[in-house]
């Protein structure tokens, strides 16, 4: 009987690879016999990312910024003309943007964050969905967050921004009969750069915030890790996740439960 969680042969995808989510991702659905193509818009934080991978994973590093339409056709194009196809879309790239009131937020920085985490989404999907249309299979994940389910005080555009799930649903229905799947993950409080960095935000700058009053709003009493966000990234990237579509998957220690 064949493994249901193995990806074996399967190429993924992942953009903000050299993000601590991206590079935890990449390397679980490494382990599980996937070849990776990794896409950053920093070349150096990229190579640092997939220096690690088994040589299995065959790792192609693709320096892109997901908010330019030929630049994501390019690399998907290069995923494919270098393996043949992409299984795998882990649609991960994201900002948090300042942390600020709304009457403080600059349309300039609105922009940018909305670029980055709406459009480049779409953009992933744009490209990517016919590839997997035409073999008739394939796994997209969408990193939303629990931001976009719940509001947050000074990260109004970060939320704003993390309403992908509308994206995620429409593009399951859109894929209706076919054999690909488009699901979404909701990370909450990770324990990486971005939550320290909206912290440190909401307290001056200051950089030695605690983070127990953040904790104790968690019913994990913790912080989550990057390789928990991982997990079910690579649950929905497998065959174990074949009738699951459309779907939104929180990892966040029961925070939106209340």
């Amino acid at each position: 009987m064949s493994d249901r969680i193995r990806l074996d042969g399967r190429v993924a995808v992942v953009t903000g690879a050299a993000g601590v989510i991206g590079t935890a991702t990449m390397h679980l659905l490494a382990e599980r016999g996937a070849r990776i193509v990794a896409v950053d818009r920093r070349d150096q934080n990229l190579k640092n990312a997939i220096v690690n991978l088994p040589a299995s994973a065959q790792a192609l590093g693709i320096a892109a910024d997901v908010t330019d339409e030929d630049e994501v056709s390019g690399y998907v194009r290069a995923a494919v003309d270098a393996f043949g196809t992409i299984d795998v879309f882990y649609n991960n790239a994201g900002v948090e943007g300042e942390v600020k009131p709304i009457t403080d937020y600059s349309l300039e920085a609105f922009r940018r964050v909305i670029d980055v985490n709406v459009t480049g989404v779409f953009l992933g999907l744009k490209h990517v969905l016919p590839v997997m249309l035409k073999q008739d299979k394939g796994s997209i994940i969408n990193t939303a967050s629990i931001a976009g389910l719940i509001g947050s005080p000074q990260l109004a555009v970060y939320s704003a921004s993390k309403q992908v799930m509308g994206l995620t649903n429409s593009a399951a229905w859109e894929c209706t009969g076919t054999g690909v799947r488009v699901n979404c993950v909701c990370p909450g409080l990770i324990d990486s750069r971005m939550p320290s960095a909206i912290l440190q935000g909401r307290n001056g700058g200051n950089a030695s915030v605690p983070t127990e009053k953040i904790v104790e709003r968690i019913p994990a009493r913790r912080l989550g890790l990057a390789s928990e966000v991982a997990s079910v990234v690579a649950f929905l990237a497998s065959d174990e996740a074949s009738y699951v579509s459309g779907s939104a998957y929180t990892v966040d220690g029961g925070r939106t439960a209340a």
